[in-house]
């Protein structure tokens, strides 16, 4: 098939396919009028491109996956190499996950505090201010 309709079939554009051939993921062949052709493993190779990087992996890591497919696993998850980014990106995630849960942790203790202060505030004291105008300006 040709770029055109590779591009259509992964739900992409060309220039991205261009971009992952220079970066070396895909592999044109060439027609004899020098079209780009490409054959139907590429579409598996840009669905797991396309499914990594949903997951939040660079391009870079998704080289083991699309070696790992050329490789003939149908799966390109199967490899020692494919398993180690795995591996490395969920220790990646936990380690966001862990920070995540203490920014959490500090905006609520913040949270509950000025709650506090607020309820402690006296009676009779100023209103809070609403900057938001509700006149129409028509």
């Amino acid at each position: 098939m040709r770029i055109g309709e590779l591009a259509e079939r992964a739900g992409t554009t060309t220039r991205t396919l261009r971009y992952y051939e220079s970066r070396g993921l895909l592999h044109a062949g060439r027609a004899e009028n020098g079209y780009r052709t490409y054959e139907e493993s590429d579409l598996r190779l840009i669905q797991q491109i396309r499914t990594l990087q949903d997951f939040g992996f660079d391009l870079e890591e998704t080289r083991p996956f699309v070696d790992c497919l050329r490789a003939g696993h149908p799966a390109g998850d199967a490899c020692p190499a494919s398993l180690a980014v795995y591996r490395r990106k969920l220790g990646e995630l936990d380690a966001l996950i862990g920070q995540l849960q203490s920014v959490r942790t500090e905006v609520g203790a913040q949270l509950a505090r000025a709650e506090l202060e607020a309820s402690a505030e006296l009676p009779g004291g100023p209103e809070p201010r609403c900057e938001l105008n509700w006149e129409d300006d028509a």
